[in-house]
């Protein structure tokens, strides 16, 4: 077993692929639309096979606080196969005004990572 795709609901369904695809070198699938549900999504994938779902609903509701914080899923997480790449892309986003909530660091479970939100504030573990 594997786990198939993860998907995250998001508010600005363009904007937000865009920034998936240019800061983590995604590819984006065709637009899915039904418009009698008030859905559309894309499918993102990384040269791994990997993907990831960005959703937009009608009937979403917004949710206040850190997203990293509310219950249920609270990040995803991106390997990007080295410190140096973990250090690189964490200055990178800094340039770019995304909001680093944990600098580059190694944990007390053995993993080196920073993390990130996303342009919507859902949260991004960078590892090696």
């Amino acid at each position: 077993m594997k786990i198939e795709h993860l998907a995250i609901w998001v508010d600005k369904l363009e904007q937000m692929k865009d920034w998936y695809c240019q800061s983590f070198n995604l590819s984006a699938g065709e637009k899915y639309i039904n418009d009698t549900k008030g859905f559309s999504s894309y499918f993102l994938s990384f040269s791994s096979g990997a993907r990831i779902e960005l959703m937009k609903g009608a009937d979403i509701k917004g949710t206040s606080g850190p997203r990293g914080k509310l219950s249920g899923y609270a990040h995803i997480a991106i390997s990007v196969g080295s410190k140096e790449k973990v250090l690189e892309l964490t200055e990178a986003f800094r340039i770019a005004g995304i909001t680093i909530v944990g600098e580059p660091r190694t944990t007390g479970d053995g993993y080196f990572e920073s993390v990130i939100e996303d342009p919507e504030g859902n949260w991004i573990e960078i590892t090696v």
